[in-house]
């Protein structure tokens, strides 16, 4: 039988930083306790030494990707053609994929850039504005002369909670010419990770990849959000270290039977990659992880099997988000191939209807918090539920932005310390 870990919110130490002091997590004395059913046997566990919690010093991220101007409105249901209806609230903010993620990362505590362009007109000064606001570094953006910079309309539905998003690209594109080898050599200078939005165009492709290229030349581990199928994308995912990507992609990408067949492949067709995570909205997620040592185990385990006894294992009674983890083993996608890895997965929190508002950017909102992880030195375990959780505090508020979290934030205390109660490890 398989072997998995529970893990809550509340559980195991990390390194994080609350600025502007540092964070002190004292661990209680170890205590264990047992017990035994017809399926499963609990184990909980904890070490009795104190840690403290720090993002390293060298916090700094680099996002390629786009920045926009969002003006949303949330109606009582979405129209039908040819209806004239009246908004019940109205907002410009700041958007796109990596103005959104960065900005979540920005508060919570890292110290981001951007690469990314815009024109010079009002709605590209806004973006800039805001994005320095929030803590961004826009030094490295580019303003062309003339043109237009990139726009969304979103139409949030309060009754069917969903948001319809008109999405027009800005002009001209970046193109590779725009960055300079002094400029790019800058952006890069002591940055941890460098992180890839999803919706890149053709010409903008072109670009990252000279972006991911001198990144990767330098050893700098790359994050990619993979969103849809398109030409060049590929180059890109060739350079990374770590990928999420939304829920259609991995099985469009793979033509996989299933999600965890098709996470076994990516990790095949990626042998460079360490994890892939895929975001599944109010399912959560599921993530799996590149096994560093040689597995323990010499049985393979087929991975949709594995999946479907952990799906059972999630305790569905439970509103706050947690996660659930496999030991490493040699997991079978039938026709696919064998991966050494751990299989993870995540709830998402579920949020009252009274608190949802709006789910617009909850997937940057979720990348934004797994680079604060990956800055922190999270375990997967933890990272999960953290990230779920920063974009969950995001859709209860409209727009991208406008609920992002500080890493004060109290709705983020249970993930930043630690509680005996919750740490159980499934034998």
């Amino acid at each position: 039988m398989a072997a998995f870990r529970l893990q809550s919110c509340n559980s195991t130490s990390l390194s994080g930083r609350s600025p502007p002091s540092t964070l002190l997590l004292h661990v209680p004395t170890r205590c264990n306790l047992t017990c035994n059913s017809s399926f499963t046997r609990f184990k909980m566990s904890i070490s009795s030494t104190p840690q403290t919690a720090a993002i390293p010093e060298n916090h700094s991220v680099l996002g390629c990707g786009m920045a926009a101007v969002d003006f949303l409105v949330a109606v009582d249901s979405y129209p039908n053609p040819d209806d004239k209806i009246r908004s019940t609230s109205f907002q410009v903010q700041g958007g796109g994929n990596a103005g959104n993620a960065l900005t979540c990362a920005a508060r919570l505590g890292l110290s981001p850039r951007i690469i990314s362009k815009v024109a010079d007109d009002s709605q590209g000064k806004a973006i800039l504005e805001e994005l320095e606001a929030d803590g961004v570094d826009t030094s490295f953006m580019v303003v062309s002369e003339g043109g237009h910079s990139t726009f969304s309309y979103v139409i949030v539905d309060n009754q069917a909670k969903t948001r319809t998003c008109i999405y027009t690209p800005g002009y001209p594109p970046m193109i590779p010419e725009d960055l300079s080898k002094s400029n790019l050599s800058s952006a890069l200078d002591d940055v941890r990770f460098v992180y890839f939005d999803g919706v890149l165009q053709e010409t903008e492709l072109l670009s990252a990849l000279v972006v991911a290229r001198e990144a990767h030349r330098r050893n700098i581990p790359i994050v990619i959000d993979a969103e849809s199928k398109r030409e060049r994308v590929d180059d890109l995912l060739n350079l990374a270290t770590y990928v999420v990507c939304s829920a259609r992609f991995p099985q469009v990408w793979t033509e996989a039977p299933s999600i965890p067949a098709a996470l076994v492949s990516v990790l095949l067709k990626l042998p460079n990659i360490k994890f892939v995570i895929v975001t599944l909205g109010e399912d959560g997620c599921m993530m799996l992880e590149r096994a560093e040592a040689e597995d323990l185990q010499s049985e393979e385990i087929d991975v949709d099997e594995l999946f479907k006894k952990m799906k059972q294992s999630i305790d569905t009674d439970a509103t706050s988000a947690t996660s659930i983890s496999s030991d490493i083993a040699k997991l079978r996608a039938e026709g696919i191939g064998t991966v050494s890895g751990k299989l993870l997965l995540g709830t998402a929190e579920k949020i009252p209807p009274s608190e949802l508002v709006d789910t617009t950017g909850a997937g940057d909102a979720f990348i934004g918090a797994v680079l604060y992880a990956l800055c922190a030195n999270m375990r997967p375990e933890r990272m999960l539920p953290f990230a779920s959780q920063v974009a969950g505090i995001g859709c209860r508020a409209l727009g991208a932005r406008a609920g992002l979290p500080q890493l004060t934030d109290p709705r983020l205390k249970p993930f930043l310390v630690n509680d005996p109660q919750n740490v159980a490890t499934l034998l």
